[in-house]
């Protein structure tokens, strides 16, 4: 199963890193559960603010000023997510981070010499997993990829990629 048909195309953020030889293959954002703790932070936070409000009345103004920042500090990591992309084309895989600061990690498909990926229970209940790559020998900016969504049909994919079938007829 292709998570990004051909006829698809990246999103321009990402576009912009790939060759014009390149075809991009699979085009994946970075599961939501990278938002739990700060989602949990910002309930516990709105709970807590509305708690200390009815106790200690003499300091509310700083009470949700904190909430606010704890609030602005979230919105900047579902901004921060919702640029994030893992892209694998048909010579590399690009993790593309960051909104003020751009990140493009880059390893080539024929550098690959291992690769496998981890579920926690947590992942398996929601749906992610780690990749975990390795090259021959040397140190790659990209290594670990967590977070992913359809880890098993992304491994398929990539690992078909990697090592494609030498004997057609099979």
């Amino acid at each position: 199963m292709r998570l990004v048909t051909p006829g698809d195309s990246a999103p321009a953020s990402v576009n912009k890193y790939l060759l014009p030889h390149e075809n991009q293959v699979i085009t994946v954002r970075r599961h939501p559960a990278v938002l739990m703790v700060p989602v949990g932070l910002v309930l516990g936070g709105l709970i807590v603010a509305g708690v200390a409000v009815n106790t200690v009345g003499a300091v509310i103004m700083w009470i949700w000023w904190g909430w606010l920042a704890l609030l602005a500090w979230f919105v900047w990591r579902v901004a921060e997510w919702s640029v994030d992309y893992f892209v694998i084309t048909n010579q590399r895989m690009l993790l593309t981070t960051g909104i003020l600061t751009r990140k493009v990690a880059m390893m080539p498909l024929a550098k690959v010499t291992d690769m496998s990926f981890k579920r926690s229970i947590t992942g398996r209940m929601l749906g992610y997993g780690e990749f975990v790559l390795e090259s021959a020998g040397q140190d790659q900016a990209l290594t670990n990829v967590d977070y992913l969504p359809y880890p098993e049909q992304l491994y398929l994919e990539v690992c078909e990629m990697i090592f494609p079938n030498k004997n057609p007829d099979d």
